[in-house]
């Protein structure tokens, strides 16, 4: 029977292939909130949504499981001055509380990832 850690890992796999697919879905969203400081738009989206799509991937397999967690974590470090820029630059779009709870929403899904990079015996032989 599959643990809530697993049923859990399974959803954030799903998430983020689907968050990173979605930047060759839907690049021109993802190059306007790039800040301007920032070389290659385009090319940025797209490396990112790779880097979702492998991160997710990579949480299927306990042997790249870790490493997939500490990958995601670094995107989601990332790709945060993105989450600020999108606020600053909101042409109403979005509710502002939505731009202003993205950003914490960061932190939860950074230690959602994090909880990935630590050894779970029961969850990885189950996997």
């Amino acid at each position: 029977m599959a643990t809530a850690k697993t049923l859990l890992r399974w959803l954030l796999t799903i998430g983020m292939i689907g968050a990173g697919l979605n930047h060759f879905r839907s690049p021109a969203f993802y190059v306007a909130m790039m800040p301007d400081v920032l070389p290659a738009h385009l090319a940025l989206v797209y490396i990112s949504g790779v880097a979702e799509v492998l991160g997710g991937l990579g949480l299927i397999l306990p042997a790249t499981r870790r490493a997939a967690a500490w990958g995601l974590i670094a995107l989601l470090v990332a790709v945060f001055p993105a989450n600020v820029q999108m606020l600053v630059d909101d042409a109403g779009r979005f509710p502002t509380w939505a731009l202003w709870a993205r950003l914490p929403l960061q932190l939860v899904l950074i230690a959602y990832a994090y909880w990935y990079t630590r050894p779970d015996h029961t969850t990885d032989r189950a996997a």
